[in-house]
């Protein structure tokens, strides 16, 4: 979640409240309330997008797929606004995947997450005031429609940002529930007294609770209303737009009054929540930002009942620091913890996103670190996401805003993001150097590497769902080394951070799957490669695949069985 949000124009009601105006959903024939004595809804079979892949091995889709992270207004403006939109977004899938696995100039990726896109009172989208509908200057629901119609085309899912914590202030909701009479006042959090900070003093005289801030009142939901009013809108994007799943920002405090961080009545809200969505859409992903340690992350997937995915924020500040500092520990330590904790490599992993410093900054810039950045990212267990830009190197440090500048296409005027002279946001200054014309031209560079990466994952199954065994590398602690097995396939990553090339060095695997003899088959990297002598224990010792590994160097093998 955005902690640090940029805040949107409070809306000041007169005396008597506005009504509900927020877009009814199609399906619906009143105003968007609901009555706390619903009845449920009764389960609706979706089929799956016609040429979407199942999963390999039992796994489910999404660990076959690579994300991106997508700002929308920050990607490509298609009418000259300065404003990213959905046209602009569809008119460049073909850079994202082209839907031809014989070309090389898209970038390969098969899922994406789009930040939020429904109307709000501030650029980024995360106080909403119409979950039912797109931010005008995103373009059209229509819009919207073709641009997902035209992704499921080559083959790409698509998540969107949710937001069911709070609203906007000025969402019609929150304006009809100051009236302590409305039927939407329950919809909120109201005491006539503070209760230290989170609590803001609204016009009626009450007090409202929002975790984030005054302009983001959080929701009631110990109020079936609201809970009622949140599936009529989950319904509405898988069933009637066809989304495959939404990220759900901030999922920790949904019943968090005075700050109750996943509280049992959020964990009971979550299980009640899945048979629902899952009816509607067995396949549907929900992927959850629950920014805290991987343990506590691990407790809304590991029954099985609750979420899909939660981003590993451990495993992501691991490799980031790994990678920087040039040292294994932490890596080597919290991926062996992860596997562990959560259940069978259902967590969603990734180097940084929109909240938070860009990798580039983080790595001062360093084009072969950020490669090695990427190979950690792309061969490890688990789901990617790559936030946009990241690619290409692009750089961004706080404030929120300059982590989100504009997509950087070509050394054209504004980056040729836009036409106007008048970006939302200015770019970076390094855009006439740093962008995806001049590194899609470049078979060296950063580009080039992360589609080569993504494009090795998505053709080895081992990189996707394989079991990973976290080797020992003996006295090094620059050395990372995963060997990753499927029933049909094995394949070695070996990777090293340090500045320094190293002769002196050996693996090792006290117990592992192989059996027989091997031959390699290099699939990244050059050298003159040796198979291991595998032990009665299904692995090996003192192995070294290579005489030397060169300084910020990465080997990926193949372990092809000998008849």
């Amino acid at each position: 979640m955005l902690l640090g949000a940029c805040l949107g124009q409070s809306a000041t009601p007169a005396s008597t409240p506005l009504p509900p105006t927020a877009t009814v959903p199609p399906s619906a024939t009143a105003a968007p309330t609901v009555s706390p004595t619903s009845t449920p809804l009764s389960p609706i079979a979706v089929q799956p997008v016609e040429g979407m892949p199942t999963g390999t091995d039992g796994f489910p889709w999404w660990n076959d797929t690579v994300f991106y992270e997508v700002f929308v207004r920050s990607f490509y403006d298609s009418d000259d606004d300065g404003v990213g939109d959905f046209n602009g977004l569809t008119a460049k899938l073909d850079y994202l995947n082209d839907g031809d696995p014989q070309t090389d100039t898209d970038l390969g990726v098969t899922g994406l997450w789009l930040m939020p896109i429904h109307p709000a009172m501030s650029y980024h989208g995360y106080n909403v005031t119409d979950y039912y509908q797109i931010n005008s200057q995103y373009g059209t629901l229509d819009d919207f429609k073709r641009f997902l119609a035209e992704a499921h085309q080559r083959g790409i899912r698509v998540l969107i940002d949710w937001v069911p914590n709070h609203t906007s202030n000025a969402h019609p909701w929150f304006l009809a529930a100051l009236d302590p009479q409305s039927e939407y006042h329950d919809w909120y959090i109201w005491s006539d007294e503070p209760h230290g900070e989170d609590w803001y003093r609204a016009p009626n005289g009450q007090y409202y609770y929002g975790f984030f801030y005054s302009g983001m009142p959080d929701l009631n939901y110990t109020n079936p209303a609201v809970t009622a009013q949140m599936r009529d809108v989950t319904r509405f994007w898988l069933q009637d737009v066809g989304v495959d799943g939404f990220r759900i920002d901030a999922i920790k405090y949904l019943n968090d009054a005075d700050r109750s961080e996943h509280s049992k009545a959020t964990h009971a809200w979550l299980k009640d929540f899945r048979p629902f969505y899952k009816a509607l859409n067995p396949q549907a992903l929900m992927v959850g930002e629950v920014w805290d340690s991987s343990g506590l992350v691990a407790d809304y997937t590991a029954g099985g009942d609750e979420l899909d995915l939660g981003f590993d924020f451990d495993l992501a500040r691991a490799t980031v620091f790994a990678v920087g500092a040039r040292r294994n520990t932490l890596f080597n330590e919290i991926l062996a913890r992860d596997l562990a904790v959560f259940p069978r490599q259902q967590m969603a992993i990734f180097l940084t996103n929109h909240d938070q410093d860009r990798v580039m900054s983080m790595l001062g810039d360093d084009v072969p670190r950020a490669k090695l950045a990427a190979t950690l990212l792309l061969t490890a267990p688990g789901v990617p996401f790559i936030y946009y830009g990241e690619e290409i190197g692009m750089l961004g440090k706080k404030p929120d805003e300059n982590l989100r500048t504009p997509m950087q296409w070509s050394a054209e005027a504004q980056g040729g993001f836009t036409t106007s002279n008048f970006p939302w946001r200015g770019l970076n200054s390094d855009y006439a150097n740093k962008n995806v014309a001049a590194q899609q031209a470049n078979p060296e560079s950063l580009w080039a590497a992360y589609r080569n990466l993504i494009r090795l994952r998505a053709e080895h199954a081992a990189l996707r769902v394989g079991e990973t065994y976290v080797l020992d590398v003996g006295k090094s602690d620059t050395l990372v080394a995963m060997l990753r097995v499927t029933d049909d396939e094995a394949v070695l990553i070996v990777v090293n951070l340090g500045k320094e090339a190293i002769s002196d060095y050996a693996l090792t695997l006290d117990n592992g799957p192989l059996f027989g003899q091997y031959q390699i088959v290099p699939l990244l990297g050059a050298g003159d490669f040796a198979a291991p002598t595998v032990t009665a224990s299904g692995g090996f010792t003192d192995y070294q695949p290579a005489p030397e590994l060169p300084a910020t160097s990465t080997f990926i093998v193949q372990l092809q069985p000998v008849p």
